[in-house]
């Protein structure tokens, strides 16, 4: 006996009363939580079913024609909508069957599946899969993605490997979408699955947050000969322990001993390709920028934004001996108070 297909509303966990908007992050959000990829052993083929139903409710229920016959119909909607234009085709060939309202809750409408196989071969037989119409080519739908990438994949452009879900020919009924005149209980009569495939995307260098990446015809197969969809990819940025961006300029923290910013010294710093010699000027302050000339991102107007390094004073860890006699001796200098000016402006507020 055939399982009954889970409601698409419910594989979403959203109402029918959903939005696109609504549809769309649920589908983001819970394709995250299935993908295969991120599970491993048992739980593997249990989030590839799962991912399987997700996709398919999705492609339905974005879709504002096919979510309206499916609400109409239920599951069944291909077939409800084949069996209708081939009885409009047939005339008196179909009469006597007609589609019944199901009760609350059971997402579309039910049918005598007995009566549909026998009558729906019939009317169909030798024009290739039950389930779909000769008719004019539909294009493919298009499918999204995001992307993550880090600074250093933004600076230099990178090839991407993306994991698709691709329909292919339903291996039990063999895209025919019956068995032994039967709806077929693994597609449902839609004669199609899903597989994972693998493709190699190239994202440019200086692609911003937010990017929309088109890969063309990489999107769903077209119907009765129709062009594919296209694939896009929405890239974001992965956020860098050591680099901080602000569009495309790149700031980081260089530490510096004291007697390094007092006296001047040429250091190494950190670039988001190799570290470079840098010069700090003598009688640099804590909090000071150096600037890097286009050591940044590529920006969108050509060339690259510059790299700043944000000086940050240390003090040494550990001191021996003969160093803290010479802090010693520097502490009896004479020197301006670095505090007068917080206390006086703190004095004025007060």
């Amino acid at each position: 006996m055939a399982t009954t297909p889970r409601d698409f509303y419910q594989v979403l966990g959203l109402p029918r009363t959903a939005s696109a908007d609504d549809i769309k992050k649920a589908y983001r959000r819970l394709a995250r939580q299935y993908h295969p990829d991120l599970h491993s052993g048992s739980k593997k083929a249990e989030m590839e079913k799962k991912f399987k139903e997700l996709n398919e409710a999705h492609e339905i229920l974005s879709d504002p024609d096919k979510r309206k016959k499916y609400d109409q119909y239920g599951a069944q909607w291909e077939q409800a909508e084949a069996f209708e234009k081939a009885r409009q085709q047939a005339g008196a060939g179909a009469q006597g069957f007609r589609w019944e309202q199901a009760g609350p809750g059971s997402g579309g409408a039910n049918f005598n599946s007995e009566a549909f196989s026998d009558i729906f071969e019939n009317l169909f037989r030798g024009s290739g899969r039950t389930g779909g119409t000769r008719g004019s080519s539909m294009p493919g739908e298009d499918l999204e993605a995001e992307v993550e990438l880090t600074l250093r994949e933004v600076l230099t452009g990178v090839t991407k490997r993306i994991n698709l879900r691709e329909p292919v020919p339903c291996p039990t009924c063999h895209g025919s979408g019956t068995v032994r005149g039967r709806t077929c209980p693994t597609c449902f009569g839609s004669g199609s699955a899903t597989e994972l495939k693998t493709i190699e995307v190239k994202i440019p260098a200086g692609v911003q947050e937010g990017t929309r990446v088109r890969v063309g015809g990489k999107g769903q197969p077209g119907s009765n000969g129709g062009k594919r969809g296209d694939l896009y990819l929405y890239v974001r940025i992965k956020a860098d322990p050591i680099f901080r961006r602000e569009g495309s300029d790149i700031h980081v923290t260089l530490p510096v001993y004291p007697w390094e910013a007092v006296l001047g010294a040429e250091v190494m710093a950190p670039t988001l390709t190799e570290p470079v010699k840098v010069k700090v000027p003598s009688g640099s302050k804590a909090d000071s920028k150096l600037r890097l000339k286009d050591k940044g991102l590529p920006s969108a107007g050509g060339g690259h934004g510059d790299l700043f390094l944000h000086l940050q004073i240390m003090v040494p860890p550990t001191v021996t001996e003969e160093e803290r006699a010479l802090y010693q001796r520097l502490a009896k200098g004479t020197h301006p108070d670095p505090r007068a000016e917080l206390l006086r402006q703190t004095r004025m507020t007060a």
